[in-house]
Parts: C-alpha cells; sequence; structure tokens
C-alpha cells in the first residue's frame, strides 16, 4: 500500500531544481557575488590604489555579468563552473600579484 508521505512515496519522487529555479538561484548567487566583488574593490581601493587592483577586481565583475547573462539563456552549468572557477583566479591573483 502507498500510503502519501511514506518512506515509499519520497523516495520515487523526483529530487532536484526545476531548470527554471536553477537559473534562478544563479542569477541570485552571481548578483551576490558581484556586490561582494565591488565591495572588496572599494576596501582594496582605498587601502592602496593600483591599476592592477582594478584589472583583477573589474575582471570578477565583469565575469559575474556574464554568468547572469548564460543564466539568464539557460546555460547554468556553463556559468557555475565558469563562476567557480573565474572567482578562484582572481582570489589567486588578489593574493599572488597584489602587494
Amino acid at each position: 500500500m502507498d500510503v502519501p508521505g511514506s518512506e515509499e512515496s519520497l523516495a520515487e519522487s523526483p529530487v532536484g531544481l526545476t531548470p527554471r529555479q536553477a537559473r534562478r538561484i544563479r542569477i541570485v548567487l552571481a548578483s551576490v557575488l558581484m556586490a561582494a566583488m565591488a565591495g572588496v574593490l572599494v576596501v582594496r581601493l582605498a587601502s592602496r590604489t593600483s591599476v592592477l587592483v582594478v584589472g583583477v577586481y573589474g575582471a570578477a565583475l565583469v565575469l559575474c555579468g556574464v554568468v547572469i547573462e548564460l543564466s539568464r539563456n539557460g546555460r547554468t552549468r556553463l556559468g557555475t563552473w565558469l563562476l567557480g572557477i573565474g572567482l578562484a583566479a582572481a582570489l589567486a591573483a588578489d593574493w599572488l600579484l597584489l602587494p
């Protein structure tokens, strides 16, 4: 007997996000990270003015915008990988290149 709410019916129900939900989550995540990168850029520029600082964090801001557009067009997996690798590269460049 399959009773709604039982363990058997829960195991058969599909788990995961719909494509629309995944796109919205990626867009919100990229927007939040874009705001965070803008905040870090302001803090870094207040402590030391450098073209390299603007370049690294400007590239991170552009990357977040590209991910938002990719997510809007349905390329959420590509956007997720690009966001993760790109922001890791920006933080590594900050740590390695900036004085």
